[in-house]
């Protein structure tokens, strides 16, 4: 009896030692929703593949590869010149690889009537320029303003692509996520927020157009619409392992039909 206990725990042993745990933090735009279903797609794949997901903001995510407390780190934006510079004092070598596209919409409550605004527009109600929906032909109404927090990747590109880098005015509600907004948005008439492509059909919200564009796969890819975007994986180097195998997954024609289905623009073009 004894041997057999002593067999069962050393085959315990061995199949947790052979199974592969795969670290990925940062961005919650890429790992609310694409990345999991990413994930699942992959275990049907490979069995005995664990994940651990943290979407958290792609400072996290870029911070966990200069830490090395993550194979792969998911950022909606690029890393910056001194998360590059620790990254090298560290002996890590951050790879960019770009994933999918993104275009940040700009979103109001469904009820709001306004239907398009202009870029100038759009940088002055989140600088605090304007205030009030009447002064960019809305129905009378304080606006409330809903913008992602400052770990974000997002945070930080919206800043680069629609307000010339300028601040956020004080009084805008900083949210962890994309859903986040979208659902204070939703229950706000007089709230606007932003968020990416995979969230923009969620329920109670509408996309507002800028200068007559709005966010879509042919609008990104034509790079016509004004917010758009590459979104990253990075890693130490070249990725080896259980990550070089998810990374090339997402890439690969199936990876890729996910990213479209999660509402994503595939880095190429799809039969």
């Amino acid at each position: 009896m004894k041997k057999i206990i002593l067999l069962l725990t050393v085959l315990a042993a061995a199949a947790s030692a052979s199974a592969q745990k795969l670290v990925i933090k940062g961005s919650d735009t890429l790992g609310a929703k694409l990345v999991p279903m990413l994930a699942e797609d992959y275990k049907a794949r490979n069995s005995g593949v664990a994940f651990e997901i943290a979407a958290e903001g792609s400072t996290t995510g870029i911070s966990a590869i200069i830490d090395s407390t993550a194979q792969i780190g998911m950022s909606s934006r690029r890393a910056r010149p001194t998360e590059m510079s620790a990254a090298m004092a560290k002996g890590v070598s951050m790879k960019p690889i770009i994933v999918a596209y993104d275009g940040i919409g700009v979103i109001v409550s469904q009820g709001n009537p306004l239907s398009a605004l202009t870029k100038r527009q759009v940088e002055q109600i989140f600088a605090g320029d304007v205030t009030d929906w009447s002064q960019v032909g809305g129905t009378p109404g304080k606006i409330s303003i809903y913008t992602r927090n400052t770990s974000s990747g997002t945070y930080a590109d919206f800043k680069e692509l629609a307000m010339k880098k300028r601040d956020y005015v004080s009084s805008s509600q900083k949210m962890a996520g994309n859903e986040q907004i979208a659902a204070e948005v939703a229950k706000n008439a007089n709230g606007i927020g932003y968020v990416g492509l995979a969230y923009l059909s969620d329920p109670g919200v509408k996309t507002v157009s800028i200068e007559g564009a709005t966010p879509t796969e042919e609008s990104v890819l034509a790079k016509k619409y004004p917010y758009a975007r590459p979104t990253f994986y990075y890693t130490n180097g070249e990725p080896t392992g259980e990550a070089a195998k998810f990374v090339e997954f997402t890439l690969s024609d199936e990876g890729q039909q996910v990213v479209r289905k999660v509402g994503f623009v595939p880095v190429r073009k799809l039969n």
